[in-house]
Formats: C-alpha cells, structure tokens, sequence
C-alpha cells in the first residue's frame, strides 16, 4: 500500500474565555500530537476585538501551519475533538459568542471543498484581518485557492478595514453637537 502524501493545512485559533492566551497554547500543542500531522509553524498571537453582536472579551487569535497525511474530513474531525476536549459544546454555542477554544481549518493543500460539514477555503477567510494577518506572517506567498494569495487579501481586507474607520469617524462627526447653542448665538 503506497503511503499517503502529505498536504499543508492552515488552523486559525482563537479564544476569548478562560485565560485565552493559555487555551489558544493548549490547543497548539494539541495540534502537534494528531495521528498522520506535523506543526510546522505558528504566527504571533493577536489580541482583537471579538466579531460577535452581543460584548464580550477581545479574542486571542493565531494561525498554525501543518503538514497532514489526513484527508480534510478526518483532520476536521481532530480540530473538533481537540475543541471538546478543551472544554468547547457547539451545540450550545452561540454563533460568534465568546468560547474557550475555536479552531477552523482555514485552508487544504489546493483544495475547494463544499460540503455540509465542511467549506474550504474558510468562508469568511478573505474578509478577517484577525485571521489574514497571522496567516500572512507565516505564509505570505501562499495562494488561497479561489482567492488569491494571502498578501493581496490582507492588503484589501486592510484597505476595506481602513475605510469602514473613515465612514464610522464621518457618520458619528455627523451627529456632533454644535460647540455652541443657535440659541445662545450671538
């Protein structure tokens, strides 16, 4: 039986409950011990505000870089085992809630998969500088397939991040209150 060929895989990490510094730790040396798969690298960590609707504390996120010789489904499967053993229960979770650990495969080999439990590249990859910049640190020149490579994502999810600012900064001038009254003008 001819051996399995190996394959690079990009986890993005996050967490923001329970010392997120030490779970997004844990969940990498996690990564380190799956069957078949090898940590080859693993961005700086990033302190971000959390994406979710209702307040909650910052996130720290980080990519990992692995070689595998397991197919994407199984390799998902370990993401999620390591995601409850670390404490985490999807099915009560809130969408972009606060969680103890979250790990998304972000991206397989050059593969573009839609399935029901699994969608690669990673839908919301080109639009998430909290997960653009670390990926860019560790594998700049890395082509998303379908997208394009991660420097031309993180410069357009950057310029994109850069103008939602000036459109806050303009709307919230708009609704400035006048330094003086109209009625106390002299």
């Amino acid at each position: 039986m001819p051996a399995q060929s190996w394959a690079p895989a990009y986890v993005g990490i996050g967490s923001n409950l329970d010392e997120p510094e030490l779970q997004v730790r844990a969940a990498l040396e996690a990564l380190a011990e799956i069957p078949g798969t090898r940590r080859v690298t693993c961005s700086a960590f990033l302190r971000n505000v959390a994406m979710g609707p209702q307040p909650q504390p910052e996130f720290v996120n980080a990519v990992a870089g692995l070689l595998t010789q397991l197919p994407p489904a199984r390799l998902l499967e370990e993401l999620l085992a390591i995601e409850r053993r670390q404490g985490r229960d999807r099915s009560t979770s809130l969408r972009w809630g606060p969680r103890r650990i979250d790990l998304d495969l972000l991206v397989y080999g050059d593969l573009v998969i839609d399935s029901e439990h699994l969608v690669v590249p990673h839908p919301g990859i080109a639009t998430r500088n909290f997960v653009l910049l670390p990926l860019l640190e560790i594998a700049p020149t890395l082509r998303v397939p379908g997208l394009g490579p991660v420097w031309r994502l993180a410069a357009a999810a950057n310029q994109q991040e850069q103008q939602a600012t000036a459109n806050r900064a303009r709307h919230n001038d708009s609704w400035a209150i006048p330094a003086t009254s109209p009625s106390k003008a002299p």
